[in-house]
């Protein structure tokens, strides 16, 4: 926009006269900037002065006179970044073109995230121009669509032209100015756009190469490279100015907001990301959790910035980085004194990209100069960290191949000599298979406590049994048997002793009715069962008493102290000449059991109906 009203440039053609001779001493502490002949770009800094307006109300009269006053100051050591800082800034610049071929340049400010910029070109005839830009200013107000502000220039050949640039941004402050002519600044444009093309077509390659990773592979550690990736691109696609440019180029709530977004999304990705490539939760469960609360923090911390200024929640989030990018590096210097061979890989890899990743936050705090290492150590060291990795799984793959030819070579030579082993072993694994089949068998029809059989077994064995005795028509008689008041020994003298004394009756019943050629089991719990053949209700009944008197006459002695075991026991012939089953005349024998302890217990009762 320009501005050619008569009496404005006539106060403002006065107010530069009088600073340009009223106090040349003041005038004198910047040398102009010579623009020489045939020269296609020239760096303002060293000739840029600045004053800084902490309250923000000064108007364009305002700084001429300021300066007039000598007010304004040199950039401190030639630096431009100033960090964040409340108010707003002024900058001047007197320039001389000494080219009379080229009248038209264009002034780049080389930061794309200030909020507000006016700049003022004021000449010596009165006349003034006037040109606005910054994120805050709709993208197609910009002179060249770009994604640094920009602003064209008419600067007649040997004629001082003041500069007056007022800048006043919530962002790092910022104010690299360069001067292009048209053709220097295409041919400058076109190389920087390739090579951010070229940097973010490795980013496109790599985002969707892990993705088929993870796809088909289904690991974490993939997806959260590829989150990682996709919020450290939108990161730098923000920092560049291209989000402004492409995305949001009418939003400046966006180019605000996006900011300390994409930071806290890509930290998001970097925590998470080292968490399960160094597989914290088993080698540091410590770090694993502060890994887990810097997550947190971050995500808050994104959720935040919607809604806190961009003055507060961009440099919490810039300052945040250093804490992140520290923690990382410690997380994988713990797993590698711990043993971890690859993270010495990971901290080789991203130390390069913490490292870019530190400087860039450093010159947004004004700690470090803006050069071109520090502008784009970002993209520099994520390059490298890229190389880096490649490298190292390149070796992986290659060792991983060497150790497979020598398994190979080694396998052809013991081919013969592991064929002939292992029939030999196939062998005497058959043999001690067929000794453990055996064995199994055996253990299995055996209760592992008591070494009686079991209840299952007992069932299996009984069915024959009662077949032979019908057949040959010989008596058949049970016996069920019931160590009385166990569970008062389990809760006086505890389950070790109680094991004991259920060994140890188990034995004596044993012992009683081996001469019977009885088949005898453990029931359940503390109760038994035995089958006597050839043996009628009389005669089962004196076996049964001869168990009884057994038990009652000498204590169980477990775990030294002496326990009085005694039995109650029901008897029950089975009517062979009737068709009942096993279960009813088990039955039967449980009824006179239970008969014997409703009785007063330590005693025999027999069943009063047969079958």
């Amino acid at each position: 926009m320009r501005i050619r009203g008569f009496w404005p440039g006539v106060v403002l053609g006065l107010l530069l006269l009088s600073g340009f001779h009223a106090h040349p001493g003041h005038a004198s502490e910047m040398a102009p900037a010579l623009l020489p002949k045939d020269s296609s770009e020239f760096v303002l800094a060293p000739h840029v002065s600045f004053l800084h307006d902490v309250a923000g109300g000064m108007r364009l009269e305002d700084a001429v006179a300021a300066r007039r006053d000598g007010a304004f100051a040199p950039l401190p050591g030639g630096n431009n970044s100033f960090g964040f800082q409340d108010g707003a800034f002024w900058f001047h610049a007197r320039i001389v073109n000494r080219d009379p071929d080229e009248s038209q340049w264009l002034l780049v400010q080389q930061y794309p995230l200030s909020d507000s910029i006016d700049l003022y070109a004021l000449h010596p005839d009165g006349r003034m121009e006037h040109h606005q830009g910054g994120d805050h200013r709709p993208f197609s107000a910009r002179s060249v669509r770009y994604r640094h502000p920009n602003f064209w220039l008419d600067l007649p050949a040997d004629q001082p032209v003041d500069l007056f640039i007022r800048i006043q941004s919530e962002s790092s402050m910022q104010v690299p100015l360069r001067l292009y002519t048209p053709t220097a600044f295409a041919e400058m444009s076109r190389d920087v756009q390739f090579g951010i093309g070229l940097y973010y077509g490795i980013l496109l390659s790599l985002f969707f190469y892990n993705l088929v990773l993870w796809l088909t592979t289904r690991d974490s550690s993939y997806f959260w490279y590829v989150f990682h990736l996709t919020a450290f691109g939108l990161v730098l696609f923000t920092l560049n100015g291209l989000g402004f440019e492409y995305l949001w180029p009418d939003s400046a709530w966006m180019a605000d907001r996006s900011v300390p977004l994409s930071i806290c999304l890509a930290q998001v990705g970097v925590q998470q990301f080292a968490r399960r490539f160094l597989d914290l939760r088993n080698r540091w469960p410590t770090g694993d959790r502060v890994g887990l609360g810097l997550i947190g923090f971050f995500l808050l911390l994104g959720v935040a910035s919607a809604f806190l200024p961009y003055r507060i929640s961009t440099p919490f989030a810039s300052a945040s980085v250093f804490i992140s990018v520290g923690w990382v590096a410690v997380e994988a210097i713990v797993a590698i004194r711990r043993g971890y061979a690859p993270a010495r890989i990971f901290l080789l890899a991203w130390a390069t990209f913490l490292v870019g990743t530190a400087m860039f936050a450093s010159v947004a705090f004004a700690l470090l100069p803006k050069t071109f290492v520090t502008e784009y150590g970002v993209q520099i060291g994520s390059a490298l960290e890229m190389l880096l990795l490649s490298i190292a799984l390149g070796h992986r793959y290659a060792a991983l191949r060497n150790e497979n030819e020598r398994i190979v070579r080694d396998a052809k030579r013991q081919l013969e000599h592991q064929v002939e082993k292992r029939t030999r072993e196939l062998s005497e694994a058959l043999g001690q298979l067929g000794d453990a089949h055996a064995r199994l068998r055996e253990s299995s029809q055996r209760d592992a406590l008591t070494g009686l059989h079991t209840r299952r077994h007992f069932h299996e064995q009984l069915a024959p049994m009662l077949e032979e005795a019908r057949s040959g028509g010989r008596p058949l008689s049970l016996l069920m048997i019931d160590l009385d008041h166990f569970k008062e020994i389990n809760d006086r003298h505890g389950h070790l002793a109680g094991d004991a004394c259920l060994r140890w009756a188990a034995h004596a019943i044993g012992d009683a009715l081996r001469p019977h050629r009885a088949l005898v089991a453990r029931f359940g719990g503390e109760e038994f069962v035995a089958a006597l053949p050839d043996h009628d209700l009389a005669a089962a009944t004196a076996a049964a008493e001869k168990i009884r008197h057994q038990l009652d006459s000498a204590p169980c002695e477990a775990l030294n102290r002496k326990t009085v075991v005694t039995t109650s026991i029901g008897v029950h012939q089975i009517d062979i000449a009737t068709a009942g089953g096993i279960d009813a005349a088990l039955e039967r024998a449980d009824r006179a059991l239970y008969q014997a302890k409703a009785e007063g217990r330590n005693c025999v009762r027999t069943s009063t109906v047969a079958g």
